[in-house]
């Protein structure tokens, strides 16, 4: 009879356990960026490669462009719109200058990813959500929690300048 009680206690907070757990802070994934209420992707960093660039001024980056299935294929089509259901995310490192190459080289050549930088971005493609914006939806994720609705603010005016090629910066790299 002792048994029988500890395995039923046992089974009792475990499933109290379980039952807790959507409701934990701290989950990065279940959190949404304001204004456009858009979450982390599920398994982004194994998306493939759409384009990499470098980018100089203040920002001074390294960056990876990947996308959802979706948006490989509509990016290897290059004929925008994007269609809905795409999603582009955007890694940024430092970028860092490779002493090793000056070594082998007599001089700076090489430069790598150093740490991250900015966040990570993402670019969602919902024609109805996101209407007044081009049909993205964005966000931006600094240390797994969304960016404030002011940094939020920022992406579409930015974005406007390339409406020709949907509200997308980057390019297909084949």
């Amino acid at each position: 009879m002792k048994w029988f009680t500890i395995l039923i206690l046992a089974i009792v907070i475990a499933l109290t356990i379980l039952a807790a757990l959507p409701f934990a802070s701290g989950h990065a994934e279940d959190e949404t960026s304001p204004i456009f209420g858009v979450k982390i992707p599920a398994g982004y960093r194994d998306w493939r490669l759409i384009s990499v660039a470098h980018e100089e001024g203040s920002l001074n980056d390294l960056r990876a462009i990947l996308g959802n299935d979706v948006a490989i294929r509509a990016a290897r089509e290059g004929k925008p719109p994007f269609p809905d259901g795409t999603i582009i995310a955007r890694l940024a490192w430092n970028y860092d200058p490779l002493e090793e190459s000056s070594k082998a080289f007599g001089h700076l050549q090489s430069f790598v990813a150093g740490p991250p930088k900015n966040g990570v971005q993402f670019m969602v493609k919902d024609s109805s959500k996101y209407a007044s914006t081009g049909g993205w939806g964005f966000a931006q994720f600094n240390d797994g929690k969304p960016a404030d609705a002011a940094v939020q603010n920022t992406c579409f005016p930015c974005h406007a300048i390339v409406k020709a090629r949907d509200f997308v910066f980057n390019r297909y790299s084949p």
